[in-house]
């Protein structure tokens, strides 16, 4: 009797803690509005000055994307973690697009990667040199022309002209001291010319802005990219009349395509539970990028481990030891969260397998596995609803929350690349019904959300050939 009376206290003290967890991090409608609201809000704060806001908003220069006339031989270098990919495109206008591309991806090896500048971008433009070296049948170069290349790279930079900015900092496991300061296309340059390699480098971009301009080749409807996965950000096109931060010439096309950095978006109406402020106090970055640690793949795992912990502390949920992995912070990664998430197997042995591996917790019940099953649905739900919540609040600053503007019917597609929109089914459809929800029937028909697949290598070579030194030549 006592023994059935333990684990009904058990079962009790875990129920307690779901539920409460449930209440927490719940998101109806109306506190989304109040998210969405305070994305708009801060939007307009970044624009009007430098620090105005936690939202960056800054000015990447890229005020023409691409249109798909675009016509000639472009490459691309996407730099943002410890592999690098490059790229090459042979454009046909209107009627051949993309009639060839090809690429390599190259690992950095570690010891460069805390070196110095020197030696990065050496190592680095001698694979782009043996990369150019292999071009082959089916891509030419116009007659008497310089190659030209589309930079992507995603670390944090004050861009100061569509091809040139200073690293602010590295992340991502890069510390390398030179090279902070300096304007990052000058040192490739100056490393392709030892190389000898004759390669002008004509748009610096990162990821978001990449993958909106590979959507925008596509479909000329594409405003909006989002990126979903380790990390996360936005970028749109903002009219340049509207940025009172902007003190250059206005633009030609009269846009500019914005990097929102929303990652460091925050809000007195985002649910922070004590789970997110431990984990943000304990992380690399306290208080930066709040909104990141609540919506993107990096943390996701992590705040479904923390809720495992508690439970385990508090309700002896796996037996009366606590399981010694589960105090290791991230041993719980967002792609097993999905896999156990997306199990469907009557006796969920996938979420069997991965707490036995994962965590060393062995002989689970099915009730046990099913709650765990619970509090993924309910991490992952916050997660998809808020970051719904940030896209409705940018349709919003853009006036595309309506059906009609400027008495036409618009249509509006939002890019969204990044591993955890492409492999969490739950959280894709959880982001996409959300949408549906705070748009409403009508208006969620002309806001399309559409998985651009690696768009930010191709994008960067597009903007290469959109902001090439060649194009008055063409257009005289």
């Amino acid at each position: 009797m006592r023994r059935r009376m333990r684990n009904g206290g058990r079962w009790g003290k875990a129920e307690a803690v779901v539920r409460e967890l449930e209440e927490r991090f719940s998101t109806p409608a109306g506190k989304l509005r109040q998210v969405a609201d305070a994305m708009t809000v801060e939007m307009h704060a970044g624009l009007a000055s430098e620090g105005g806001s936690k939202l960056k908003m800054l000015i990447s220069y890229v005020d023409n994307l691409p249109t798909g006339d675009e016509n000639g031989l472009f490459y691309a270098l996407d730099l943002g973690g410890t592999n690098f990919r490059v790229m090459r495109v042979q454009l046909g206008g209107k009627e051949g697009r993309v009639a060839k591309q090809e690429f390599a991806e190259v690992s950095i090896p570690p010891h460069l990667m805390t070196g110095t500048s020197h030696e990065l971008f050496d190592f680095i433009a001698a694979e782009l040199a043996k990369f150019v070296a292999t071009e082959g049948e089916g891509f030419h170069l116009s007659h008497g022309r310089q190659r030209e290349l589309g930079f992507t790279f995603s670390f944090p930079v004050r861009q100061t002209s569509i091809s040139s900015g200073t690293l602010i900092k590295w992340t991502k496991g890069f510390s390398i001291d030179d090279t902070v300061g300096e304007d990052v296309v000058a040192e490739l340059t100056k490393a392709m010319e030892r190389q000898g390699l004759d390669m002008r480098v004509s748009a610096l971009v990162n990821d978001t802005i990449g993958t909106l301009a590979g959507g925008r080749y596509t479909d000329k409807d594409v405003v909006v990219a989002v990126i979903l996965g380790t990390g996360s950000n936005a970028a749109y096109v903002e009219r340049a009349h509207a940025i009172p931060k902007w003190h250059g010439l206005l633009p030609k096309s009269g846009e500019m395509v914005i990097n929102m950095e929303w990652g460091n978006f925050r809000s007195s109406h985002l649910p922070l539970t004590e789970y997110d402020q431990a984990m943000d106090t304990e992380s690399l970055n306290p208080g930066e990028q709040i909104f990141e640690k609540l919506v993107s793949g990096m943390y996701l795992g992590e705040i479904v481990r923390r809720v495992l912990l508690r439970m385990a502390e508090e309700a002896a949920f796996f037996g009366d030891t606590v399981p010694a992995k589960l105090r290791i912070p991230f041993v719980l990664r967002t792609p097993d969260m999905s896999a156990m998430h997306h199990d469907h197997s009557p006796d969920l042995k996938i979420v069997g397998n991965k707490l036995k591996n994962i965590l060393g917790i062995t002989n689970t019940s099915l009730k046990t596995r099913k709650m765990i099953i619970e509090i993924c649905d309910i991490v992952a739900a916050r997660g998809a609803r808020l970051a719904a919540a940030g896209i409705y609040g940018v349709l919003k600053k853009m006036g595309r929350d309506t059906i009609i503007r400027d008495g036409e019917k618009q249509k509006t597609v939002v890019a969204v690349d990044g591993g955890l929109y492409e492999h969490y089914t739950f959280y894709r459809e959880c982001l996409h019904s959300t949408m549906t929800e705070l748009l409403g029937e009508g208006v969620s028909n002309t806001v399309i959300l559409e998985h651009s697949n690696d768009g930010s290598g191709t994008g960067a070579a597009l903007l290469a050939a959109s902001h090439s030194q060649y194009l008055e030549v063409d257009e005289s």
